[in-house]
């Protein structure tokens, strides 16, 4: 089920660049900084709930 985050990031990256700018090389840019952003503030909450979950 985690494997469904990469293609889920992606696309509302895009979509929701694509809604709010007009060049597409804007967008693209953009939407790649939106998907690394998701994908490490994702990243940041597993890495919490694993570590306040290790002992139990």
């Amino acid at each position: 089920m985690v494997w469904y985050l990469f293609p889920v990031a992606a696309a509302v990256s895009l979509v929701w660049n694509a809604t709010r700018y007009e060049s597409t090389a804007v967008i693209i840019r953009k939407a790649i900084r939106l998907y690394v952003q998701t994908l490490l503030f994702m990243g940041v909450i597993l890495g919490v709930l694993m570590f306040f979950s290790w002992r139990l």
